[in-house]
C-alpha cells in the first residue's frame, strides 16, 4: 500500500497552479527502488569529485577578478573621477545547471556578468573583454555568439568550459550583495538583457517553487541523464535543454510533494505521456507588471499561439523556454516519453532494472534515409565560430522541411556531433533521420522536393557575418547502410537490434498511436511485412547493370583514394530533392529517396533504373506525378555538364540498387508496403573556385582528379 498520507510542510502548502495529484509518500518497495536509482548515478559518474568542484570554483573566482579589471579600466579610460574607478565593479553569477546544484563532471558553467550602465555589450564585451580574455593562456576554444537569441561568449578556462553572458544594468555602480530576483534590475533595460538576466532569476525561483529541492535535484540528474542517452537534450537543435527539463521536473514535484525521486521519475512520464500540448507547463501564475515587457500568453498574443510545447519560465517576464521545439522534435520527445513510461511500470512490476530505463538510443539503426550536414573550416579557431553559427541554425532546415512538405515529410534532429579523425582539416557532421508522417497514406504521385530548401538553408548560413574563406557547409544523402563508420562507437555498424529493444519499441509506438489516432486511422496489415525482409539475408537482390563508377557503393574511406563522394553525394549536394517512390502496395512510411537532386513520388514496378549519358531518365512507360512544391527546371545533360566524370573517367551506366524503405524502429507496425523502386537524376554541375574546391577535397579525401568538387550535383537515390 501508500505510504502515510498524514499532513506535514508540503501537505500543508500548495505548490504551483492546482493542488497535488497525490499526497502519499513512499513504501518500502519505492525506499528501496530509490537506493538502487541513487546508486546506479554514481556509478555512472553523474557526480563531480571535491577536486574537481574546487576547481570550478577557483576559475569562478579568476572570472570575477577578471570583469572587475575590465571594468575599472573601462571606467579610467572614459575620464570617470578617481573614485567612481574605486567604486567600478563587475559580478559573476552562476545559473543554470551549476546553481541548481546537478552539475556533472565535464559539464560547462552558465555564468552571467552583470556590469553598470556606461559598459555595453556590442563593443566593450564583445571585442575588449573578448580580447583580453583571448590573451590569457588560460583561455582556449573562445567562440563569441553575439548574433545569438541570448547573446553568448563560449571559452574554455583551465580546461572548464564556460558560458559567458552579459547584462548592462542601470546603475553607475554594481553592489556587491545586488538581489538578481528583484524586480528594480530590469528598468531601463532592452530585451537581450532581459534575457540574459532570466536565467538567474529563473534558477532562483525553481528552487523556491518546489517542495523538496534535494528531491528536484536528484529527479532531475536522473532525467537529464536519461535524455542525453536517448537523444533529445539539446535546445540549440530543437529538442529541451537544460532549464526545460528543471522546469518539467520541478512541475512534477509540485503534483507530488511528498514522493521520492524514484517515484518522481515515474511520475514524469506518466504525466508527460498524458498531457495534452499546447497546454503551457507552469509553475506559477503568470506575472504582469508595470514595466510593460511581453510575456507569454497565447490568448493576446499570435505568435505564441504557434508553440508546440510551451513551458513557462517562472520568473518575469515570464517566456516560453521552449519555443524552439517544432512537430518533428515534439513527435520524437512524446515517443521518448512512452519508451520511458513503459520501462517505468516495468521496473515497478520487478521485471528490469533501472539501467534498462538509460540504454542508448540507436539512432543509427533506426531509419534507413538520413542527411548529412558536414561542417568544415580551413581554420581551426575559425572552426568553433563557424560550427557554432551552423549549429545554432540547424533547426531552421527541419523548420523550413516541415514547412515545405506541409509536415509531411518528418525530420528527426540528431543533438550529437561527430568528427572524422581522418579528415586534414577541422570537421564535424551532424544528422537527420526522413521518414514520410506516420498514419497517413502516401497518395498515388506524391512527392516531396526539398531541393529548394535546402538551398535556402544554404544561402541563410552563409549570411554568416563572421564568414571567412574556407568555412563551407555540404548537405547530403546517406543511406543506413552506407553510414559513415565514424559514426558508430567501434567504428562498426550493428547487424540488427536486440530482440528486447524492438520489442519496446513496437509496444512504445502502439501505445502511442491509441493517445495520436482513432483506430480507424490506422492502416490495414498486408500479407507482405517488409519488417521480415531483414531477417532474410540469403535472399539475392535484383540489380541492374552495375559500371565500375557506381557511386553509392563508394565507402567513405575508398573516396580518399579514387577522389569520389562518398555515400553518393557526400559534401557536394547543394539541393537535396526526397522523393517518396510508390508502388501499387505503398504505405504511410514509404520509401526515402533523397539526393542532392530529387525526390519523387512515381507508380513504378521495376527494381531500378540505369542512367544513360545523354539525358536524364526517361519514364514515358511510368506515369510520373508532380506535385506544385516541385519548382519546374530543365536538366543539362551529363555529357555536356560533366564530360569525363568525376573521377576523370567516362561516365557510361551508373545502375543504382534500390533505396531501401525507411521505416523506424518505432513504426514497424505500419510498415506494410513494398520496397520501390528508384531513379537517377544527373544534377547540373557548375563551375567553382579553386578554394572551395580544396575544402571539399578536405571533407572527400586528396586526389588529384578531384576537381570542381564543390559544385551543385544532383542526385536521385
Amino acid at each position: 500500500m501508500v505510504g502515510s498520507d498524514c499532513p506535514n510542510d508540503s501537505s500543508a502548502k500548495q505548490y504551483g497552479i492546482t493542488k497535488p495529484i497525490s499526497l502519499a509518500g513512499p513504501t518500502e518497495a519505492d525506499l528501496h527502488r530509490n537506493m538502487e536509482l541513487e546508486k546506479l548515478l554514481v556509478d555512472s559518474g553523474l557526480y563531480e569529485s571535491k577536486e574537481e568542484s574546487a576547481k570550478r570554483e577557483e576559475v569562478l573566482s579568476r572570472l570575477d577578478q577578471i570583469v572587475k579589471s575590465w571594468v575599472k579600466q573601462l571606467t579610467l579610460q572614459r575620464g570617470y573621477t578617481d573614485q567612481m574607478v574605486e567604486d567600478a565593479n563587475a559580478l559573476i553569477i552562476t545559473f543554470g545547471s551549476y546553481r541548481l546544484g546537478v552539475h556533472g563532471p565535464g559539464s560547462d558553467i552558465d555564468t552571467l556578468c552583470v556590469g553598470p550602465s556606461y559598459v555595453n555589450r556590442e563593443e566593450d564585451f564583445f571585442i575588449i573583454l573578448h580580447n583580453i580574455l583571448a590573451d590569457m593562456e588560460e583561455v582556449t576554444e573562445l567562440q563569441p555568439v553575439p548574433d545569438a537569441h541570448v547573446p553568448v561568449m563560449k571559452f574554455k578556462f583551465q580546461g572548464i568550459s564556460v558560458d559567458l553572458l552579459y547584462a548592462s544594468i542601470s546603475l553607475l555602480v554594481v553592489p556587491e550583495d545586488l538581489d538578481i530576483s528583484h524586480g528594480s534590475v530590469l528598468y531601463n533595460i532592452d530585451e537581450p538583457t532581459v534575457r540574459s538576466l532570466n536565467g538567474c532569476r529563473v534558477a532562483d525561483q525553481i528552487l523556491k517553487l518546489v517542495p523538496n529541492a534535494q528531491h528536484f535535484r536528484t529527479t532531475l540528474r536522473c532525467l537529464k541523464f536519461w535524455a542525453k542517452r536517448r537523444g533529445v537534450y539539446s535546445n540549440v537543435t530543437g529538442f529541451l535543454g537544460g532549464v526545460n527539463w528543471a522546469l518539467l521536473v520541478a512541475r512534477v514535484c509540485q503534483l507530488y510533494p511528498n514522493a521520492i525521486p524514484s517515484m518522481l521519475v515515474s511520475r514524469f512520464f506518466r504525466v508527460y505521456t498524458q498531457w495534452r500540448w499546447p497546454n503551457p507547463v507552469m509553475l506559477c501564475s503568470i506575472e504582469e507588471n508595470e514595466l510593460g515587457f511581453l510575456v507569454w500568453d497565447s490568448r493576446r498574443n499570435h505568435r505564441d499561439r504557434f508553440h508546440h510545447m510551451p513551458i513557462i519560465t517562472p520568473a518575469y517576464p515570464c517566456m516560453n523556454s521552449s519555443y524552439n521545439v517544432s512537430t518533428s522534435t515534439l513527435r520524437v520527445m512524446m515517443e521518448q516519453f512512452h519508451f520511458g513510461n513503459n520501462i517505468c511500470e516495468e521496473i515497478e512490476l520487478n521485471k528490469v532494472q533501472w539501467s534498462a530505463l538509460f540504454e542508448p538510443y540507436l539512432f543509427f539503426e533506426v531509419y534507413k534515409n538520413y542527411l548529412q550536414v558536414d561542417i568544415i573550416s580551413a581554420d581551426a579557431d575559425d572552426f568553433l565560430a563557424w560550427r557554432g553559427w551552423v549549429e545554432s541554425r540547424l533547426r531552421q532546415l527541419t523548420l523550413k522541411i516541415e514547412r515545405d512538405t506541409n509536415g509531411m515529410l518528418q525530420c528527426h534532429p540528431y543533438p550529437n556531433e561527430y568528427e572524422d579523425a581522418s579528415k586534414p582539416c577541422p570537421h564535424c557532421a551532424f544528422f537527420m533521420g526522413l521518414q514520410r508522417k506516420e498514419g497517413i497514406r502516401g497518395q498515388e504521385g506524391q512527392q516531396f522536393d526539398i531541393r529548394g530548401t535546402v538551398e535556402e538553408f544554404r544561402l541563410e548560413i552563409n549570411m554568416y557575418a563572421y564568414w571567412k574563406p574556407g568555412m563551407d557547409i555540404y548537405v547530403s544523402h546517406v543511406r543506413r547502410k552506407q553510414l559513415p563508420s565514424f559514426v558508430f562507437p567501434d567504428g562498426c555498424k550493428r547487424s540488427r537490434l536486440s530482440r528486447h529493444a524492438t520489442q519496446v519499441a513496437e509496444k512504445t509506438y502502439e501505445d502511442a498511436k491509441r493517445c495520436q489516432y482513432p483506430p480507424t486511422e490506422r492502416c490495414i496489415k498486408r500479407k507482405y511485412d517488409p519488417e521480415m525482409s531483414d531477417a532474410k539475408p540469403d535472399k539475392p537482390e535484383k540489380r541492374a547493370s552495375v559500371s565500375p563508377l557506381r557511386l553509392e557503393s563508394v565507402s567513405p574511406e575508398s573516396s580518399t583514394r579514387s577522389g569520389i563522394t562518398p555515400q553518393s553525394s557526400i559534401g557536394l549536394v547543394e539541393g537535396v530533392r526526397l522523393e517518396f517512390l510508390k508502388t501499387k502496395e505503398t504505405d504511410s512510411n514509404s520509401e526515402v529517396k533523397c539526393s542532392g537532386g530529387t525526390l519523387e513520388s512515381e507508380a513504378v514496378a521495376f527494381e531500378s533504373i540505369t542512367l544513360n549519358e545523354q539525358t536524364s531518365v526517361s519514364l514515358t512507360k511510368f506515369p510520373v506525378a508532380h506535385n506544385d512544391v516541385r519548382p519546374a527546371e530543365a536538366m543539362e545533360k551529363p555529357s555536356e555538364m560533366f564530360p569525363n566524370g568525376v573521377n576523370g573517367d567516362k561516365i557510361g551506366n551508373l545502375g543504382l540498387d534500390c533505396v531501401e524503405i525507411a521505416e523506424t524502429i518505432t513504426t514497424k507496425k505500419l510498415m506494410n508496403w513494398t520496397e520501390g523502386s528508384v531513379d537517377v537524376d544527373q544534377g547540373s554541375v557548375k563551375h567553382c573556385n579553386q578554394t572551395v574546391a580544396e575544402n571539399a577535397d578536405c571533407v572527400l579525401g586528396s586526389s588529384s582528379s578531384s576537381q570542381n568538387l564543390n559544385c551543385e550535383v544532383s542526385f536521385s537515390v
